[in-house]
């Protein structure tokens, strides 16, 4: 087929003379040299640099990007409404707002900066729902860019690796991530430990510990909502580097970092206490500029652990005072200090990431905990504790009002800590060449874990169930053999006349004609992802659907299930550690507490990593279910032959017909199978022509359907979805059709 034959010709990864040619003279030596291969494991970094910039959120900046799971997404979660996470309405019965483009025939460098506190974030989230974003942000939420006005980020992420998995930490604002990032969570560890949720006053919701007034060294920070008696006290990244005796350091303008906003380790006790001289002093509470960091890596003096933190003005937070482009430049001057050496750069990993979303739409469910409803239910469950991942706003510390909307009215007070929404993420290196996709579910505490796996050292802030379902980010590397793909990166030192260009267009606001977005079509080439889920049903002589939830992978994974004919309710959220299987049994088909439906109907649609889906479909009557169960479909991987194995299973006193149909990659023609009495048949399906990508329905009689779509994963890697990017066509809820 044409997909084996295009991702031949990417893995080769190939560039022209004249494309090299055209890199800046000063990042074409440091990209013509080879990584520094030694052992040819991640004991050949030396240095790692992270630099988190502000508030964008994946689908704003990459949704049109070729290959990510963007715009082109074939399965999209549904809205309250039946209509896919597209339609974004303003409340229940307001306007329907669709994804638009910041056109640059308006202020395109400063869209508005939007509301994101964990209140307005809650509701956006709606617990999974995701279907009144504007309601919570404006109808400006749901602006997205084009690789015409981000050029850097496009071509930079287009050249290295892209993680569109990568999700804030917590479903808020700037410091609440920001601690994440540099301690492996925002609420206290012990308590969470100890199954009890914590409030504000043992975690950070808002934005509550950070922010100072005063100049510093002296007369030194006073910090604004919440005084010294009230810092965090577990351990954070910088203690546990400094206990280990590994050296690290800050990157900041200690008097120009948004006011400490930027500096998460400002909410801990060891850095407000740090005396002059000690290592916290030295390295994390002193000014430290981007041409002290370029004489590190020039002198081969570079920590191995560094933080570079932006002023407001580089931070490419929306609204004034920085645009995309001055962001991208700020972050160009950094790679720029850091190729600064072939050799120190040859051993260095540079992470760009970002804290939270801001206020703007990604469509993306969250791999959350389960959230409660308002009767104080656990909607959906965990093979690994979870009763400690909430935060309580049932009792509030610094604040007299709710940490939630009035209008957000779904669930109580218990609500989950994270995960939040995707946001961009871009790992650049020697090892992360080539215009890589990763998939793997990720967030700020991933970074924790990639410092754990390369030096040894335990991050203890980081919570068991962050630990099962999150990647350490080896993936995101190829240690043994690095390729030598160069990439061609725009020079945006002119971004101020860009700036003032754009300040004298008219504001960005929603369209009047308003048109689903499009994405880039093309294949990207997608690393090798630790999954291997499954998800079978079945029924019984009550009209209990059962759902099993089968892990038999290397990494946890988070089931979500929307049902179809319910969507008024939360859906549910099932995490299941590597090498676990989790069963519920729920929505009894029979009952008048879960179905609008008529009795005996039910359409359940289960979302997991990277594409993986499974829809289940059927009506089941009383009589019919006395003496007999449903026909079930039960799917094996098999990586050595490249395909799957499908059992079709009767169980029926007479023959079953199965029809098969290939939805997407026409790995096989449409048959139909029966089976007898009782029987089971096995049928093959290849996939090595397609990625290992599948897509296919199973349907028999009395609505019976089943579909199944995702990635064989085999320790391989390959290329990203061929059907992403897909015209996306008017949608009716298969629920309802």
């Amino acid at each position: 087929m044409a997909h084996a034959t295009t991702r031949r010709g990417l893995f080769k990864g190939a560039m022209t003379a004249a494309a090299f040619a055209a890199l800046p003279p000063s990042i074409q030596k440091a990209f013509a040299t080879s990584a520094a291969v030694s052992t040819g494991t991640i004991a050949d970094v030396k240095h790692i640099v992270i630099l988190m910039q502000e508030n964008r959120a994946f689908d704003h900046y990459y949704g049109t990007m070729r290959g990510v799971r963007g715009f082109g997404d074939p399965f999209p979660h549904p809205t309250v409404s039946g209509q896919p996470v597209w339609y974004q309405k303003n409340g229940p019965t307001g306007a329907t707002t669709l994804p638009f483009p910041i056109l640059q025939t308006k202020n395109w460098a400063f869209p508005p900066d939007l509301s994101h506190s964990f209140s307005d974030q809650q509701g956006a989230w709606g617990q999974g729902q995701a279907s009144y974003w504007p309601q919570y942000k404006s109808a400006s939420t749901m602006g997205y860019y084009t690789g015409a006005e981000l050029p850097f980020q496009f071509a930079l992420a287009q050249a290295f690796t892209i993680g569109d998995a990568y999700h804030c930490a917590v479903a808020s604002g700037t410091d609440p991530n920001r601690v994440s990032l540099m301690s492996g969570s925002s609420w206290d560890p012990t308590l969470a430990a100890q199954g009890t949720p914590s409030t504000d006053a043992h975690g950070e919701p808002n934005n509550l510990r950070c922010w100072v007034s005063g100049t510093w060294p002296s007369p030194g920070y006073s910090y604004n909502l919440i005084a010294a008696n009230q810092p965090f006290t577990w351990p954070n990244i910088a203690d546990v580097l400094t206990e280990a005796g590994i050296s690290w350091r800050i990157y900041q303008d200690m008097n120009n970092n948004w006011t400490g906003a930027m500096n998460g380790f400002l909410a801990f006790q060891s850095f407000r206490t740090a005396a002059p001289g000690s290592t916290i002093y030295v390295n994390g509470m002193t000014t430290w500029t981007i041409a002290d960091l370029q004489a590190a890596v020039q002198n081969n003096t570079l920590a191995t652990v560094n933080w570079v933190l932006p002023s407001a003005a580089e931070s490419e937070h929306p609204g004034a005072p920085c645009s995309p482009t001055h962001g991208g430049y700020f972050v160009e001057t950094v790679l720029e200090a850091l190729t600064a050496n072939p050799d120190v750069w040859a051993s260095t990993i540079f992470i760009l990431n970002f804290d939270e979303n801001d206020g703007y739409f990604d469509h993306a469910v969250a791999p959350a905990v389960p959230s409660y409803d308002t009767n104080g239910v656990l909607q959906g469950n965990s093979t690994v504790p979870v009763a400690g991942l909430y935060f309580n706003n049932a009792t509030r510390t610094y604040s007299s009002g709710s940490y939630l909307s009035s209008a957000d009215t779904i669930s109580g007070n218990l609500r989950p800590w994270g995960l939040g929404a995707r946001v961009p993420f871009t790992v650049v290196s020697p090892w992360s060449k080539g215009g890589w996709v990763n998939s793997a579910t990720a967030s700020h505490a991933s970074i924790g874990l990639f410092l754990e796996k390369w030096l040894g050292v335990t991050v203890p802030a980081i919570s068991a169930w962050h630990r099962s379902v999150l990647s350490d980010l080896t993936s995101f590397f190829n240690f043994a053999t690095p390729n030598d793909t160069f990439p061609t990166l725009p020079d945006l030192s002119g971004y101020a006349a860009s700036d003032a260009a754009s300040k004298t267009l008219p504001a960005v606001a929603p369209p009047t004609t308003q048109s689903l977005p499009t994405q880039q079509t093309g294949l990207t080439l997608s690393r090798g992802l630790p999954y291997a889920l499954n998800t079978t049903a079945s029924t019984d002589a009550s009209g209990v659907v059962t759902l099993n939830f089968i892990n038999t992978g290397k990494q946890g994974a988070v089931f979500h299930v929307y049902d179809q004919l319910n969507l008024n309710r939360i859906p549910r959220r099932y995490t299941v550690e590597a090498g676990k299987t989790l069963s519920d049994n729920f929505w009894n088909t029979f009952g008048t507490n879960y179905v609008s439906a008529p009795s005996g109907t039910y359409n359940l649609w289960v979302y997991g990593p990277n594409g993986f889906l499974r829809t289940f479909q059927g009506a089941v009557t009383q009589e019919g279910m006395l003496d007999l169960k449903h026909p079930e479909i039960e799917l094996t991987y098999d990586t050595e032959r490249a395909g799957i194995h499908v059992s079709l299973r009767s169980n029926a006193a007479k023959p079953v017909d199965f029809a098969l149909i290939d939805n997407a990659y026409g790995s096989f023609e449409q048959q139909t199978v029966s089976v007898g009495p009782n029987e089971v048949a096995s049928l093959f399906l290849s996939v090595k022509d397609s990625g290992n990508w599948y897509d296919f329905s199973v349907k028999a009689g009395n609505g019976f359907h089943r579909q199944f779509a995702g990635r064989m994963e085999d320790g391989k890697d390959h290329i990203t979805d061929p059907q992403m990017g897909r015209p996306i066509a008017p949608y009716t809820n298969p629920a309802l059709a």
